[in-house]
């Protein structure tokens, strides 16, 4: 009986931590939000900004390189460990979710798998990264793509359940995304 009530009070508190964290996304200052989630156990690399709206799950579990820009309302999850890459670019309402419930499993039990994604990935709107999914240097996501497998590098992936549709033809990359938006 004990174990099961200090399990109660841990997960009661990490839920309100979680709900403190959505309410900072809102915040109108980059610098602040940013200075939250790192005090919460995110790594943040330099450079990188993220925007407002930000939804999160265990940020401890969140490493984020430098000059990476999250755009709005995007949703991270840290329970199965997300590692995101230098000059990464993802777009409005973009999800990446590594834990998900085993539809199997009598019990219907949480599993977990981290999601990897490499320096100069780009993501488009409201995609969404399945758990287990790693996605190689330079891909592209699609808008609207829900991506179920692995991405080699530079392909280019669109449609649900994603699938190549092209390549990226740079070789070589070298780009900056820019200055963080103070108040995005």
């Amino acid at each position: 009986m004990g174990t099961r009530i200090v399990r109660r009070i841990t997960t009661v508190t990490r839920e309100f931590i979680v709900m403190i964290l959505h309410c900072v996304g809102h915040l109108p200052i980059h610098h602040i939000r940013r200075f939250f989630y790192r005090i919460a156990g995110m790594q943040i690399g330099e450079g990188t900004s993220i925007h407002t709206g930000l939804k999160l799950y265990n940020p401890a579990g969140i490493k984020i390189g430098k000059d990476t820009i999250i755009g709005e309302d995007a949703v991270l999850d840290g329970r199965g460990q997300l590692f995101i890459g230098n000059h990464v670019a993802f777009a409005t309402g973009v999800m990446i979710y590594n834990s998900q419930h085993d539809i199997r499993d009598p019990q219907f039990a949480a599993t977990t798998q981290p999601v990897h994604i490499d320096d100069y990935v780009f993501v488009g709107p409201r995609a969404i990264i399945l758990p287990g999914v790693h996605l190689g240097k330079g891909a592209v996501v699609g808008a609207g793509a829900v991506v179920t497998k692995d991405v080699p590098p530079g392909v280019v992936v669109g449609g649900v359940p994603a699938v190549p549709i092209g390549d990226r033809p740079l070789q070589h990359y070298s780009y900056k995304l820019g200055r963080a938006a103070w108040f995005r």
